[in-house]
């Protein structure tokens, strides 16, 4: 297209359908014509022949390994530069029948270092674009997934990465993918998780004080009763203690009843005794919160194993008996390094199987390409 090369380089999936009828048109495009190619794009995965030309950048990031573990599956998106993101699709049992729930990672890594995750062991290798997460729910929708009745319904900001940490990108990663035009995915049906950036927490409100926004969720990955054992396993608590992010917690605009989603890693030894259950029903008293308790899913060379079922339903009823709202996570994807707190390996054919008691062999999985289904060693 004459004169692309002087604009800056358009890259749709990382645009609002008002932003990219804006940058089309000065590249000779009619708004009519940008629209209808901004809706076949994310709504039946057809890119316009114009995409290919210099100026555009849409990557066919190659679906590396599709790991599979009963109906939750992980796959893996190879960018130019070698690094992968992960991205984990959880089905969701309801009264009114089966939802999908994509799980989408912000960075590849991550620098808040905590100890019980996987992904803190890798560092931060690098930030992902805002295209480049609207990539995770395009492949899902488009390449990964294929059952209309399975469609991506949810979306959560809970694999590789803080989402706070790469903030901007996310906000508009949000914008792109509520776009009625493109998609729309109700804000009401995303979440964002932090491990408890106040100021991350301040621009998510900004957001949600946005007209149709109001209605995103927040997520906090508390994870401890007390500023001492947070900060044992959360090194980021130096800067972020618990009073300030309660204080971030209480500021944060509300529009509806929607409860806070507070995610509590319940590691064996750390954190799960009755008395660590009553401190963290106590400073929860005040806000209206859901406590999602998560049982451990030990990463590779983990110091701790998983929790016992009958640990785990304690902490749950004595929570209950606090009058906290609390739910208890089924743990899905462990087998294939996809459950909670267990993305990051940038090698993914060298991933073990990481057991109950911390322990780790080579796994063998089904492996699913676009080429072929297989039975591997990794």
């Amino acid at each position: 297209m004459p004169g692309a090369a002087s604009h800056p380089t358009l890259r749709p999936l990382g645009l609002t359908r008002v932003q990219f009828v804006a940058a089309a048109s000065e590249r000779g495009r009619s708004p009519s014509k940008a629209r209808d190619e901004y809706k076949a794009l994310f709504r039946e995965g057809k890119p316009a022949a114009w995409f290919a030309e210099p100026g555009v950048e849409l990557p066919d990031y190659p679906v590396s390994a599709t790991l599979v573990d009963g109906e939750t599956s992980k796959f893996v998106l190879r960018h130019e530069d070698g690094l992968e993101t992960e991205s984990v699709l959880i089905p969701m049992p309801r009264s009114t029948g089966t939802t999908t729930t994509l799980c989408v990672s912000s960075q590849v890594g991550c620098a808040m270092g905590c100890h019980f995750c996987e992904t803190a062991q890798m560092g931060l290798l690098k930030n992902l674009r805002a295209d480049q997460i609207v990539h995770q729910w395009f492949s899902a929708t488009h390449r990964v997934q294929h059952s209309a009745s399975r469609a991506v319904k949810n979306i959560v900001f809970m694999g590789m990465g803080e989402p706070t940490d790469n903030i901007d990108e996310v906000i508009q990663s949000v914008r792109v993918l509520t776009d009625h035009d493109g998609a729309s995915v109700p804000a009401s049906n995303i979440s964002i998780s932090t491990v408890g950036n106040p100021d991350g927490i301040v621009k998510i409100g900004e957001l949600v004080r946005e007209r149709g926004f109001h209605r995103l969720n927040l997520a906090l990955s508390l994870n401890a009763p007390n500023d001492e054992i947070r900060t044992q396993i959360m090194p980021v608590n130096r800067a972020w203690p618990m009073a300030r992010l309660k204080e971030a917690l209480v500021s944060f605009p509300r529009f509806s009843q929607a409860a806070f989603c507070v995610e509590y890693v319940l590691i064996p030894g750390v954190n799960d005794r009755d008395e660590h259950c009553d401190e963290v029903c106590a400073f929860l008293r005040d806000i209206r919160c859901s406590l999602n308790v998560i049982p451990y899913n030990p990463r590779r060379n983990s110091p701790w194993p998983a929790p016992a079922e009958a640990s785990v339903e304690r902490f749950v009823a004595r929570a209950l008996t606090n009058g906290q709202f609390t739910k208890r996570r089924g743990t899905k994807g462990r087998d294939v390094m996809a459950a909670c707190g267990q993305l990051g390996n940038e090698k993914i054919r060298q991933r073990k199987l990481v057991h109950d008691d911390g322990s780790s062999q080579p796994i063998k999985l089904r492996i699913s390409t676009r080429e072929a289904t297989r039975e591997e060693q990794t």
